[in-house]
């Protein structure tokens, strides 16, 4: 019989002269064939309708009388024989039942229970044995009666209880509930008999719910305490902990590194509780660690389920704190390692030469990414660069990166690609060093407040902090797209009145969310108009004082924990309250333009439009004391006015739109006279 047509080949098939698993077990089917036919002979010595050609299908009188008699003795010899040829290491049947701790009981009623999976001539004999055609598996009573046990022995029927190994292990399941227990059907799983003949393709119930962890070799984690005393663990034997990540994914890069550094291999998991009993049953198969990356919802029965399996190695991870409501079985509760932005080594690993042709470790500082998402962002990113039909460049990693940091903000925050550069900004120099200053902190805060530890203690997070001050229009907003784009990340625009509740407490909840989800993503987040959240406290004088004041407590609080990159724009710095400003990196205050910086605000305003010859746009800027967003307005309100007449934007063009935000903000236009 070939090995092919048994299920996938094991490595020990592929080599010649050794003992394939199939062969193996059908050579201890050969020795269990010799115990049945010594059992048909003993039953058909005595027996008066042995040659009766309807036996099995109804009870003659003969038969009964043979029932009523004493009880049979043993059949002689009627042990099973498990001594089959000598397999060693490639002896499926005999190494699961040592890895599984079987006795000698188990590993025949399992070997029992398989034959007719393998042989057919097995049927007909069980079916003889049974006293009913119809019924062609082995059943407990024939099971105990090959094994030469008698079926009186708790004992021996304790190991067909739930409890027992061979049924609470998934490898033998008993039918047929409604039926005495003596004549209760049993059936091997067919990923039980697929193993045993050396095909280890996960069972199909999985099919879909596994994934690979990263590669350990390019996850930049060999050399941490963390991963070391992990793997050592890991080598004492099975081990159930559970690592609460900062960001989801955290985790799996240190799990692949000390599971390799340990010789384990992993089933890496997502899916529900239901396949559970599935996924436990193939770690015990194959030898291997149960990985879950991610609970449900609700993950209660599978934490239960999972951390009372004490014979199999599970590692847990999720972003939330471990309740001990979720199992009696409590597992090592431990602190996954943050991945620091960067990870230039696990990046070069997963794009390889084609990430020679720019600066990588400047690209990828802003990035807080895991070894699975640095594989699933490198795809794609030479994806993009295939797609353009160019070498990979910056811009594709950054998008690709931001696509991995896809989060849950868009509920509360608007969110904006930013298309926007430095040479976009018509800053004085103090304010556009500041603003370059808050981008350096952004890049290397993880070094500076993590790895040389200047961090000032007391749960404070990695976050970086800004306010920028100034005038309606002088390019807070711009700014803060402006670092985003530097950053490679998206700018998320808080929308507060989907955060301000009338209702006590939501509001606050509603920032818990917006904080919790700006932790673990990659973006900047944006408070425009923050007076609104950030306002200075007032005297308690009314039970609205007292509720407006504790929003502001809390906010004081998170804002000390934060992690990500958070932006704050007010038009009156006055009104934000002394207590953020302490707790702020840099305030950055945008001075209204001067004659000079008008101008250069309207000539980047009309770089890209089509304009007629000799228009003096110096005169606008001395004439006009607008900011730069009321610039931009002025020229959009130009350039409307030459697209209706089909022509390039015209001196009366401009001087229109400069009048008109002149009167929408209620100024006095020169030259017109005041009533």
């Amino acid at each position: 019989m070939s090995t092919s047509s048994l299920g996938t080949p094991s490595p020990a098939a592929e080599r010649p002269g050794a003992p394939d698993p199939a062969r193996l077990l059908l050579g201890r089917l050969a020795a269990l064939r010799q115990s049945v036919t010594a059992l048909v002979a003993h039953r058909s010595a005595d027996d008066p309708t042995a040659h009766d050609p309807l036996r099995g299908l109804y009870v003659s009188q003969e038969a009964v009388s043979r029932l009523l008699r004493a009880p049979q003795a043993a059949p002689p010899d009627g042990d099973v024989r498990l001594d089959g040829p000598d397999g060693g290491p490639d002896d499926r049947l005999a190494r699961t039942a040592a890895r599984l701790g079987l006795t000698d009981l188990d590993t025949a009623v399992l070997l029992i229970a398989l034959a007719p999976d393998l042989d057919r001539a097995f049927e007909p004999l069980y079916g003889y044995l049974n006293d009913d055609v119809s019924r062609r598996r082995a059943t407990v009573g024939l099971a105990l009666d090959l094994c030469g046990t008698p079926a009186q022995l708790p004992g021996a029927r304790a190991r067909f209880h739930p409890s027992g190994p061979l049924r609470a292990l998934g490898l033998v399941t008993v039918e047929d509930a409604d039926r005495p227990l003596l004549t209760r059907s049993l059936r091997v799983p067919d990923r039980i008999t697929a193993h045993l003949l050396g095909d280890d393709t996960p069972d199909a119930a999985l099919l879909g719910l596994l994934r690979g962890l990263p590669d350990p070799r390019s996850a930049g984690h060999d050399d941490e305490p963390f991963v070391r005393r992990l793997a050592a663990r890991l080598s004492d034997g099975p081990v159930r902990a559970y690592l609460r990540e900062h960001r989801a994914g955290d985790a799996q890069a240190a799990l692949a590194s000390a599971l390799h550094a340990a010789g384990l291999g992993a089933l890496s998991f997502s899916g529900c509780a239901d396949r559970v009993p599935e996924l436990l049953r193939e770690a015990r198969l194959s030898g291997r660690a149960v990985v879950v990356c991610g609970l449900p919802e609700h993950p209660g029965p599978m934490v239960a389920e999972l951390t009372a399996a004490a014979d199999v190695t599970v590692l847990l991870t999720d972003p939330r704190p471990y309740d001990p409501q979720w199992s009696a079985h409590d597992p090592l509760v431990l602190q996954a390692p943050r991945h620091a932005a960067g990870g230039t080594v696990a990046w070069r690993a997963a794009l390889g030469p084609d990430a020679d042709g720019f600066d990588l470790a400047a690209t990828v500082a802003p990035y807080h990414l895991g070894g699975e998402r640095i594989a699933r962002a490198a795809r794609a990113a030479l994806a993009l660069a295939a797609f353009d039909g160019a070498p990979l460049a910056a811009c594709h990693v950054r998008l690709a990166a931001r696509q991995q940091s896809a989060s849950g903000l868009e509920q509360h925050a608007r969110r904006i690609r930013p298309a926007v550069d430095w040479g976009d900004l018509v800053l004085p120099d103090a304010p556009l060093a500041q603003l370059r200053e808050l981008s350096l902190r952004a890049r290397h805060r993880d070094r500076v407040l993590g790895d040389w530890r200047l961090s000032a203690g007391g749960g404070r997070g990695h976050g970086v902090l800004g306010l920028f001050a100034g005038e309606s229009g002088t390019g807070k907003t711009l700014s803060a797209e402006v670092i985003a784009a530097d950053l490679g990340v998206d700018l998320y625009v808080v929308q507060l009145s989907s955060i301000v509740d009338k209702y006590v407490g939501e509001t606050e909840k509603n920032l818990e969310r917006i904080f919790t989800e700006a932790d673990r993503t990659d973006a900047v987040l944006l408070f425009d108009e923050a007076d609104a959240v950030f306002g200075k406290r007032s005297e308690v004088k009314d039970a609205h004082d007292r509720y407006a004041n504790m929003e502001s407590a809390y906010l004081l609080q998170r804002l000390e924990s934060f992690d990500g990159i958070a932006l704050l724009t007010t038009n009156l710095r006055a009104n934000i309250d002394d207590a953020f400003t302490r707790r702020l990196d840099l305030v950055v205050d945008f001075p209204f333009p001067d004659a000079g910086q008008r101008l250069a605000l309207w000539r980047h305003g009309l770089s890209h439009v089509p304009r007629a010859e000799g228009i003096d746009v110096g005169s606008l800027a001395e004439e006009f004391e607008l900011a730069g967003g009321s610039i931009r307005s002025a020229v959009v309100t130009a350039a409307y006015l030459a697209a209706g007449r089909d022509g390039p934007v015209a001196a009366a063009d401009l001087w229109e739109g400069a009048r008109r935000e002149y009167r929408k903000a209620g100024r006095l236009v020169p030259g017109e006279a005041s009533w």
